[in-house]
This record gives structure tokens, C-alpha cells and sequence, in this order.
């Protein structure tokens, strides 16, 4: 097989490979992205492949300006990510274009997304409305939302015991009482039977507990 006719058909596998890709991109962002193969061989008719048109371009039309540019310079940037587009009525749209060479390093297609953000833009708006937080209120203390369970109440009670050289029982009356208060202020007694257990701890009534807590 000549050369020229062997290089031929690479291509054409290239090609081939490239569609699928196109296809199943397509079929991963139905609706907000489009996905166009162009043959970058015949410029005139460049385009073999789009999914999900949003340009209301068709198969065999014309090679955008970085398709020529391409074709013009083997050297020119192979992948263009991220950059600000439009399409025809308006819609902004976020492009990627990604060059493919042959074995010979020459651009033979390109496959382009274009990302339809004007879809997206809402949903944006929408979510930065939620998670917005009220400047007003930056001094409120910091809360915490979650239950206090009876190992971290233990820990949080035999640490301030070992604090005052002393186990939970053995603190004095005055001890306890600041240990139950503080144990109060900071959120304790909002977990189900956080009382009892304190009471547990400490060797005190469940009585007691609530007194201290005054």
C-alpha cells in the first residue's frame, strides 16, 4: 500500500475514534453543551459530527477561525480550554477546542465543546442566594449542631476533675456546681437525659444537677 494511501486511512481511523468521543460527550451533557467534530482535511465542509446543536450549525459546514488557524500553523496551541464564546442569537457560552494530529503532526479535526452557561446561570444565582450568610449577625457565637454524646460529656467532666488534681466524685460542692454551670452555658443539657448523666458523673442527685445549673 503507498504511503500517502496508508496515511490516508490513519486519518481516517483518527477520525473515526474522535466521532465516538464526540457522540458519547454529547450524550453526557444532553441539552447545555454542544459538541462538534470538524475534519480539519476539508475546510470547506469541515464539519463531521455535532450533538446537542445549540449553533444551528449542520454536518458539512465551514471550519471555525481556529480550525484555519490550525491548518495555517502546525504549531499553533493543540488544546484551547475555557475560553468566552457566543452563540449566533446571543447566548454566552464557555468553549473548549482540542486539536488532533495525524501521525505526520499535522491538524487533521478538531473537537470543540461549547458550553451553554446561559442555562447555568440561574441555578448560580440561585445558589449563591442560599449559602449567602447575613453580615449583620457576624458576632453571634458559634453554634454547635450536633448531639452531645455521653463519652465526649465523660471526657469533657474527668478532664476538668484532672484539672483540679481530682476525680469527678471527689470535687467539692462549690467545684461541682461551677463544673454543672459551665457544662450548661455550653450546650450540654440540650442532649436527652444529659442530667442524669451528669449526675451519674459527678455522684450527685439529678435534683442537684438542676439547682447547680441556676
Amino acid at each position: 500500500m503507498p504511503a500517502e494511501k496508508a496515511n490516508e486511512n490513519g486519518d481516517e481511523h483518527l477520525l473515526a475514534e474522535a466521532e465516538k468521543i464526540a457522540v458519547a460527550l454529547g450524550r453526557m451533557f444532553p441539552g447545555i453543551c454542544e459538541v462538534v467534530l470538524h475534519d480539519l482535511r476539508d475546510p470547506a465542509h469541515a464539519i463531521r459530527a455535532i450533538e446537542n446543536n445549540l449553533s444551528g450549525r449542520q454536518v458539512g459546514d465551514a471550519a471555525t477561525e481556529l480550525g484555519l488557524a490550525r491548518i495555517e500553523d502546525p504549531g499553533y496551541p493543540s488544546v484551547i480550554q475555557n475560553y468566552a464564546n457566543r452563540f449566533p442569537d446571543g447566548r454566552p457560552a464557555k468553549s473548549t477546542s482540542i486539536g488532533i494530529k495525524n501521525a505526520a503532526g499535522e491538524y487533521i479535526a478538531a473537537l470543540c465543546l461549547n458550553l451553554d452557561v446561559s442555562t447555568l446561570s440561574p441555578v448560580t444565582l440561585a445558589l449563591s442566594n442560599l449559602v449567602a450568610i447575613d453580615p449583620e449577625h457576624h458576632d453571634v457565637p458559634l453554634e454547635t449542631l450536633r448531639d452531645r454524646t455521653r463519652r465526649e460529656l465523660r471526657e469533657v467532666v474527668e478532664t476538668a476533675a484532672a484539672e483540679r488534681s481530682s476525680t469527678p466524685r471527689a470535687l467539692s460542692r462549690d467545684a461541682k456546681k461551677d463544673l454543672v454551670r459551665r457544662l450548661y452555658d455550653d450546650g450540654y443539657f440540650d442532649s436527652r437525659n444529659a442530667a442524669q448523666a451528669i449526675a451519674d458523673l459527678l455522684g450527685i442527685s439529678r435534683a442537684s444537677v438542676y439547682a447547680y445549673t441556676k
